[in-house]
């Protein structure tokens, strides 16, 4: 188990460009929209990728039953719609969610879509299905979920073992398309088939990804592209001079930091850009399984040692925000208020342990005293440096009127060694 042991969250840019002589935004139709990826996935099955590079580019092959409203910056209960499915509605003590679906949806195949999918999807990912995903990432997210059972060709519902209104966030998340029963799981890592406005071309790891045109997608008019490829660029800086130089029509949504955006924007000053919050919180993980991680006071120091806001201040310039589990708010909905964030051991700069780090009023000391202070930082001690006149140096130690110290050593005599000894022992 990795449990988690801080976070934080940071604003992120999206830059798209448009050209400089476009008025307004327009829903014109054709096209190829070209933008780069900052990495390859391992598959382009969504249900076996942990992160948004398979998901992003794969998002638009497949439906969810239900989806975000993409018009809606916050997402929220009451910004989901239907997709797949028609509506939803639940019993009365909220433990059976039920949706009727779409009907004459088909497949990219021309298979005809129906509630069995449905229910082949949610074996796969509680691993009650024949086919077993080779990796599954979100096979927790349905801890709470008992069964998936049709009502005809065209209705479904979830039964739940608790209430859980939330429940219909994970159904409209990227990450819950409906996958088909008759194609093998094997089968979608490599060709993907969908309901989706986009049909899968191809996937060239380490170089492209590239979907079309759907003419017979179930959502009349669209989509407006003809298509869509993905230019795989891990190096970001490259990625957004080819965005400059115009081989790019926007960048991979969340992927420039700040100074990369700054510079694109005095570049391409015709640039459509936007700083949007990510998130995605950055957070340390430590496996306790693994000596010497398995002690817990090993763990609280590592987590004590965070300086979140130094994280923010450096990669973002300060376009950020400290955070806990969940998205902060205001852009999170769950997220722990800053006034109980406080609370936790760590986010609050303010319950740093404040020390008095007392050292002899000599140069050649109280500069490295100057220094341990800093260093003491790291794991939230606070110190403040008090110089001891030489006369009051021996007198305060063995008073042991101290808490923290910085002394020197040198030759001694056995008695003083043996002093010297205990008292940095008890340091």
């Amino acid at each position: 188990m990795k449990p988690y042991l801080g976070a934080f969250a940071m604003a992120t840019p999206l830059v798209v460009a448009l050209a400089a002589a476009e008025p307004a935004f327009a829903q014109k139709a054709g096209g190829i929209l070209k933008m780069y990826s900052p990495d390859s996935p391992a598959s382009m099955s969504i249900h076996e990728e942990a992160t948004f590079v398979a998901e992003g580019p794969m998002m638009g092959v497949f439906n969810n039953l239900l989806m975000f409203d993409q018009h809606v910056k916050q997402n929220s209960l009451d910004s989901i719609g239907p997709d797949l499915a028609t509506g939803w509605s639940w019993n009365e003590d909220g433990t059976d969610l039920t949706l009727p679906l779409r009907q004459s949806v088909r497949w990219h195949d021309g298979k005809p879509f129906t509630a069995k999918d449905v229910v082949c999807t949610w074996d796969l990912l509680t691993g009650k299905s024949s086919e077993k995903l080779r990796v599954n990432p979100r096979r927790s997210w349905y801890r709470n979920l008992e069964t998936v059972t049709t009502n005809g060709d065209y209705e479904v519902t979830f039964h739940l073992k608790r209430p859980q209104p939330a429940f219909l966030m994970a159904l409209a998340g990227g990450y819950s398309p409906i996958y088909p029963c008759h194609v093998p799981a094997r089968d979608m890592r490599s060709h993907p088939i969908g309901t989706g406005p986009f049909k899968f071309v191809e996937f060239k790891p380490n170089e492209r990804i590239r979907v079309t045109r759907n003419p017979d997608y179930w959502k009349a008019g669209r989509p407006y592209l003809d298509g869509i490829e993905y230019t795989i660029i891990r190096n970001l800086s490259t990625a957004a001079l080819a965005f400059v130089a115009g081989k790019f029509d926007m960048t991979f949504p969340y992927s420039l930091e700040v100074p990369l955006l700054r510079d694109v924007k005095n570049q391409m000053p015709e640039a459509i850009c936007e700083l949007a919050p990510l998130g995605i919180s950055r957070s340390l993980i430590v496996n306790r399984d693994k000596p010497p991680f398995d002690n817990p006071d090993l763990r609280q120091a590592m987590a004590l040692s965070l300086d979140r806001q130094a994280f923010i201040n450096i990669i973002t310039e300060g376009q950020g925000d400290i955070g806990g589990a969940m998205q902060p708010p205001p852009e999170g909905l769950w997220g722990m208020p800053p006034d109980v964030l406080k609370t936790l051991p760590g986010y609050d700069t303010a319950d740093q342990l404040k020390i008095k780090l007392s050292v002899r009023d000599l140069p050649f000391l109280r500069d490295p005293a100057v220094i341990l202070i800093d260093q003491l930082k790291e794991v939230y001690i606070d110190g403040e440096l008090e110089t001891i006149d030489t006369t009051n140096w021996l007198p305060k130690v063995m008073r042991k009127d101290y808490s923290v110290g910085l002394t020197g050593r040198g030759p001694r005599s056995q008695s003083q060694r043996d002093l010297q000894v205990r008292w940095g022992a008890e340091l």
